[in-house]
C-alpha cells in the first residue's frame, strides 16, 4: 500500500497537462488557520513553481463581528464555477459562542457543493508517532471514507417545549440509497484503483436496524461487482478496538457521517495526533475543499505554537486530487523529513514555530 495520502483525482482535465494553472481559493479561517494555511500555500508555491493562483476570502469569524457575513449566497456557484479546490483552514471563535458562522462556511459548502466524500488518510510517518506499542510505519497506513452529507449531521430534527421539565429533543438519521451507494462504491473503487485488497464497511446495524439495514444491503450488492477485493462488515464498536488492537488489518474503511467522525479521529491519534491530520471533502469531477481536522486553538492563536504539517499535508492531498502527484509526493516526503529530523513544533518533539516549521519545509521541498 501506498504511503502517500491520495486521493481520487479530478476528473474535469486537469490532470491532463501540469502546465494549466490551477486556481485555489483561500479560506484561512479562524485562530491558528490563519497561521497554518499561510504555511501551506508557502510549500504549494515552491512545490508548484507558478502552476497555482491563490484567491483569498476572509470568511471567519472577523468578518462575521464586522459585517454579519457567514457564507455569501453566491458563494456556493462562485467557487464552483471559478475554481478548482478550496483550501480551508479552522473554523470557530471564542467570540461568536454559536459558531454560526463556522457552520454556515464549513456545513454550507460540504451540502451546497454535494461533497459527499470525506478522505482521512490514517498514516504512520514515523514510528515514534504513535502511542501503540510495537508498531511501525507499514502497520498504520489505511484511509476512512466518511459519508458527508447525510446522516445525523443532515440537520433534521428539533425541539418540544424547549427549555421545560417536558422538553423533547430529536435528531434524524438520515440516509438514502443514492448517498449510501456512492460512497461505498467509491471506497471500492478507490482500493481497486490502488491495488489495495480489503475494504471494511462498519455499522451499527444490529441496534439502527432501519437506516443501517440499508447499509447492510447496499454494501452486499455492490461488493459483488469488486470479486478480487476482500469486502468484510464490523460494528463500529467493535472496528474502533480492532483500529487499535491490530490496525494492519485494514487498508479502507467506509462508514456513515457520524461514526467517521469517530473512526477517523482516532486513527488520526494512532498515527501521531490531530496535528499531522490532513482531509479532504470530495466530489469527484467537481471544485473539492481540503481542511487540516485540528481546531482553530484560540489560546496559542497568534503565538507562532501552531503545527503546520496538517495544512501542509491538506496541500498535498489537493495536489493529488488536481492531478499533481509528483509535486504531491515531494511535500509528502518533505514533511517525513521533516518529522525525522525533529524540524517540527513542540508538540511533535521539536522547538520550532510555525513559520520557522513552514520554512524548513519549504526549503526541503526546494531542494528535491
Amino acid at each position: 500500500m501506498t504511503t502517500s495520502p491520495t486521493i481520487e483525482t479530478n476528473v474535469k482535465g486537469l490532470g491532463e497537462t501540469s502546465a494549466r494553472r490551477r486556481r485555489i481559493a483561500v479560506i484561512p479561517g479562524d485562530g491558528i488557520g490563519k497561521e497554518v494555511i499561510p504555511e501551506a500555500c508557502r510549500v504549494l508555491e515552491v512545490a508548484c513553481a507558478g502552476m497555482l493562483e491563490f484567491t483569498e476570502f476572509d470568511w471567519g469569524a472577523d468578518r462575521y463581528l464586522r459585517d454579519g457575513t457567514t457564507l455569501p449566497v453566491d458563494a456556493p456557484e462562485m467557487l464552483s464555477k471559478d475554481f478548482d479546490a478550496i483550501l480551508l483552514g479552522a473554523m470557530g471563535d471564542p467570540r461568536v459562542p454559536s459558531n454560526v458562522h463556522a457552520a454556515d462556511i464549513l456545513l454550507g459548502l460540504r451540502f451546497k457543493l454535494d461533497l459527499y466524500v470525506n478522505a482521512r488518510p490514517c498514516i504512520l510517518f514515523d514510528r515514534k508517532m504513535t502511542p501503540l506499542k510495537d508498531r511501525t510505519e507499514s502497520d498504520i497506513q489505511f484511509m476512512v471514507f466518511r459519508e458527508n452529507t447525510e446522516g445525523l449531521y443532515a440537520g433534521m430534527g428539533g425541539f418540544f417545549k424547549k427549555g421545560t421539565p417536558d422538553e423533547v429533543a430529536t435528531q434524524e438519521d438520515v440516509n438514502t440509497r443514492k448517498g449510501v451507494e456512492r460512497i461505498v462504491r467509491y471506497a471500492f473503487e478507490y482500493a481497486r484503483g490502488r491495488g489495495l485488497r480489503r475494504v471494511c464497511m462498519s455499522d451499527k446495524s444490529n441496534a439502527l436496524t432501519f437506516a443501517h439495514d440499508l447499509w447492510q444491503r447496499v454494501f452486499h450488492l455492490v461488493r459483488q461487482e469488486y470479486p478480487e477485493i476482500t469486502a468484510s462488515h464490523m460494528y463500529i464498536d467493535n472496528l474502533l478496538m480492532q483500529m487499535v488492537r491490530d490496525p494492519s488489518q485494514f487498508d479502507v474503511i467506509v462508514t456513515c457521517n457520524v461514526f467517521g467522525d469517530i473512526a477517523s479521529d482516532l486513527g488520526a491519534q494512532i498515527a501521531g495526533g490531530l496535528g499531522l491530520a490532513p482531509s479532504g471533502n470530495i466530489h469527484p469531477g467537481r471544485v473539492s475543499m481540503f481542511e487540516p481536522v485540528h481546531g482553530s486553538a484560540p489560546a496559542i492563536a497568534g503565538k507562532n505554537l501552531a503545527d503546520p504539517l496538517g495544512a501542509i499535508l491538506c496541500a498535498a492531498m489537493m495536489l493529488e486530487y488536481l492531478g499533481l502527484p509528483d509535486e504531491a509526493r515531494e511535500i509528502d516526503t518533505a514533511v517525513r523529513a521533516a518529522i525525522r529530523e525533529g524540524k517540527t513544533t513542540e508538540d511533535l518533539g521539536g522547538n520550532l514555530g510555525t513559520r520557522e516549521t513552514g520554512e524548513w519545509v519549504a526549503g526541503a521541498v526546494g531542494r528535491k
